[in-house]
């Protein structure tokens, strides 16, 4: 058996803790992970959606969800200890964002030299700080675990100077060196970045409001290539979906 083999974790002991998983790209992930025997805990912001999401899966596999913010000292807390019941996380997955830490209502993605800094400040603690501070908690569970990783969810706009995009853009950056660094202080783990490209989400259409976005591709063409990440296990780094799957 090759040394990727033996790393897999049991069918029988993965849980995974996904952020953002009441639509989207993160609720794809959690369908597909459920049809495959994972436990999951999930949270997002929506109550109603989150519900609906756990309601669905509860038919598939064990979850937990808990409604709330990443930013929220106390739900990070409770997300840990709904991991730690379940036996452990062995994957956590960042995928909770913001654009700009506000309700655009229909407004398009401000400059930097108009950002609201209170957004700026938001943006910044949902898309950097809550997936760090989130990650320390769960490390000692992801230590623990057989083939334990963290899965963040970037962007292109990390690597690429778009108008509008600035904050946006610089928290996934950010995000990104977060995990190169965490990649070289946790050898044992996996830790990958994934810019997963453009999709037909509701968060993208709120970046161009009133323009027709049905070109882009659904969130669940993305999941074959996360599900090659967890599959090969390839090292820690940073990646784009399409070239996952190619």
């Amino acid at each position: 058996m090759n040394t990727e083999s033996r790393h897999q974790p049991d069918s029988l002991h993965r849980v995974a803790v996904i952020t953002g998983a009441s639509r989207g790209l993160g609720l794809e992930l959690a369908r597909d992970l459920a049809a495959n025997g994972w436990r999951l805990v999930l949270t997002a912001r929506g109550a109603d959606e989150l519900a609906a999401a756990e309601a669905e899966l509860k038919a598939r596999t064990e979850t937990v969800a808990l409604a709330g913010s990443v930013v929220d000292d106390g739900h990070r807390e409770r997300l840990a200890q709904a991991a730690a019941g379940l036996g452990g996380a062995t994957l956590l997955v960042n995928n909770a964002s913001t654009l700009t830490g506000y309700d655009l209502v229909g407004a398009p993605m401000p400059s930097l030299a108009d950002f609201p800094l209170p957004g700026l400040l938001e943006t910044f603690e949902v898309n950097v700080l809550g997936p760090i501070a989130l990650t320390q908690l769960l490390l000692p569970q992801l230590r623990a675990a057989d083939g334990g990783a963290v899965l963040n969810i970037s962007s292109d706009a990390a690597v690429e100077a778009y108008a509008g995009w600035g904050g946006y853009g610089a928290s996934k950056a950010a995000l990104d060196h977060a995990s190169a660094v965490l990649a070289v202080e946790e050898p044992a783990l996996r830790i990958w970045a994934v810019d997963p490209g453009d999709m037909r989400t509701r968060m993208h259409q709120e970046a161009f409001p009133g323009e027709d976005i049905s070109d882009r591709p659904l969130p669940a063409t993305v999941v074959p290539a996360l599900r090659t990440l967890l599959r090969e296990r390839p090292a820690s780094g940073r990646y784009q979906a399409a070239e996952l799957v190619n």
